[in-house]
């Protein structure tokens, strides 16, 4: 796994090997079956995570067990439930496998310890951040302001080979729409 990441720090943030090898010795490596938990609700969220093969996703089921996933996070990205790691409290959501997938996890304390050791780390870590925030805010203003049609074309445009990995039950969770009327879109497509 140290191969995946290596070659992601360097195409996004150009980093000493020793750095990326300090980074790596502090990373727990874990498989997840299809459909494993990560953690789950209720669970505080511990460690930062990194996807190097599979995908996850981070959701929550309403009691009248409606899925809502707040965010798909395939190979090269990073996961976490940013409000129970920071503030080591119970999560709302629950992080787990779509597929069979292969993780890297680092401990808070750990994590925070390589932003303080690698100035570099921090200023890359500080624009994913950024990169999140700026996404977060463009995906909740699509779901405000477009069509379930104009959302559903933004997803595939965005994301085509996450469309081919997903059943469309988790797209639609995704979107914030029932699978019924994302069928419907899709049909009405197909006409076209």
């Amino acid at each position: 796994m140290i191969d995946a990441l290596k070659t992601y720090l360097t195409n996004r943030a150009p980093l000493p090997d020793e750095a990326v090898q300090r980074i790596y010795s502090l990373a727990l490596e874990r498989r997840l079956t299809r459909n494993e938990a990560l953690f789950n609700v209720g669970d505080v969220c511990r460690y930062k995570v990194f996807v190097v093969k599979g995908l996850l996703h981070t959701f929550n089921n309403t009691e009248d067990g409606h899925e809502h996933i707040l965010q798909l996070s395939p190979e090269n990205t990073w996961t976490l439930d940013v409000e129970s790691y920071e503030l080591q409290t119970p999560s709302r959501f629950s992080i787990a496998a779509v597929e069979h997938s292969e993780v890297l996890l680092w401990q808070k304390d750990d994590f925070d310890m390589l932003l303080r050791e690698i100035p570099e780390f921090k200023l890359f870590a500080e624009g994913l951040i950024a990169e999140y925030v700026h996404s977060s805010r463009r995906r909740i203003f699509e779901m405000l302001s477009n069509s379930p049609e104009e959302q559903y074309d933004a997803f595939i445009q965005a994301n085509p080979e996450l469309a081919a990995r997903l059943p469309l039950r988790m797209i639609a969770a995704y979107l914030g729409m029932s699978l019924k009327t994302l069928t419907r879109i899709r049909h009405a497509q197909l006409q076209r």
